[in-house]
């Protein structure tokens, strides 16, 4: 089974360290969470309201013609393979590792993409493979490399995919800091199928809820599979309260990538390889990441490990919070790198 960051409980186990103890940077979700509001009874007290205007909200916050709430774009990703038949399948490595696991329990032939050894782009490494491919899986910006892919060349590849009857799956989880590159807009053409998420930049993972974006014959397909009442009465009212507030998002917009290049530049002060990052997370490709990961796990910091077979060795780090979890993550670092700031190393 794949493995995924925020797991605190193991963390406390095996460190023994109480969980409230822990400073959790594995999961790259805004820290500073969309505040919840009030909610009335009656979201408690009755069946989820299919008409409740949810679905008005949310096109009108993603601009995408049609789209079903999932309880996160996690349950679209079990779903999905179930859909097609046994095909094969490309998807990034690393990336969300859930991705490759759902596709290939699912019969499918799994099709690891990786960067070359030639110096190639990851866009040509992806396009000298893809007329080869039934679907292809993009997690865009990609977790955890933080690699961002143009609109127009991820169109380009769902025109030749769909010519021949395939899928463009674009994972669209960390995407809201920069909605310019979003496929929301062109979801309604077959063969393309956008998912995104509440839970990474509102910073409301256990709220559980999410939306596919695509034609209508699939959401159709996705919803008989799903049943009624997917996403529960309170999930759908603040997941309302949030879509609907553009102050709080363009605060947000403004905000996580001043943090995000902080983070950035903490890192790279002790020497630390940052290769690439999003507005939520920084990833740090590098031989020594399992040590890393173990130094900063006896500071109390959690992070999150790949290991070479999940597209590593690598960490990714989560942006602090509060000023004190900056603080707390800067002497960490000097603790561990005392003599590397300000010194570059080779990964």
């Amino acid at each position: 089974m794949p493995q995924h960051g925020g797991n605190l409980l193991e963390a406390a186990r095996r460190y023994g360290r109480a969980p409230d103890a822990w400073l959790d940077l594995s999961t790259g979700i805004n820290p500073g969470a969309y505040p919840v509001p009030s909610l009335p009874p009656r979201v408690w007290q009755q069946l989820p309201q299919q008409d409740d205007g949810l679905i008005d909200i949310a096109r009108d916050y993603y601009g995408a013609p049609a789209l079903l709430p999932v309880a996160g774009s996690q349950q679209a990703i079990q779903l999905l393979p179930g859909l097609r038949a046994p095909g094969r399948v490309g998807v990034l490595s690393p990336s969300y590792n859930e991705h490759a696991w759902r596709w290939q329990q699912g019969g499918h032939t799994l099709v690891p993409l990786r960067l070359n050894t030639h110096g190639d782009t990851l866009e040509d490494s992806l396009d000298s493979q893809l007329d080869t491919l039934d679907v292809l899986v993009v997690v865009n910006p990609n977790n955890p490399t933080g690699h961002r892919f143009a609109p127009a060349q991820l169109l380009d590849w769902h025109r030749r995919l769909q010519a021949r009857g395939g899928w463009l799956v674009v994972d669209e989880a960390f995407i809201d800091a920069t909605p310019e590159l979003s496929l929301a807009a062109h979801s309604a053409r077959p063969g393309l199928i956008v998912l995104r998420s509440i839970g990474k930049f509102f910073g409301l993972p256990g709220l559980r809820g999410g939306f596919v974006l695509g034609e209508t014959g699939l959401l159709a397909a996705l919803s008989e599979r799903l049943g009624p009442w997917a996403v529960a009465g309170p999930a759908r009212f603040i997941m309302q309260a949030a879509l609907a507030d553009d102050a709080w998002q363009q605060r947000m917009r403004e905000q996580l990538p001043r943090a995000s290049e902080r983070l950035v530049h903490l890192l790279s002060e002790y020497g630390l390889p940052v290769g690439g990052h999003s507005p939520l997370f920084a990833w740090l490709p590098t031989s020594t990441a399992r040590a890393l990961h173990e130094q900063l796990a006896h500071a109390g910091i959690w992070s999150r490990y790949f290991d070479p077979a999940a597209g590593g060795p690598g960490l990714r780090l989560g942006l602090p919070g509060e000023e004190a979890d900056w603080q707390r993550l800067g002497i960490a670092l000097a603790q561990i790198h005392p003599s590397k700031r300000n010194q570059a190393v080779q990964a």
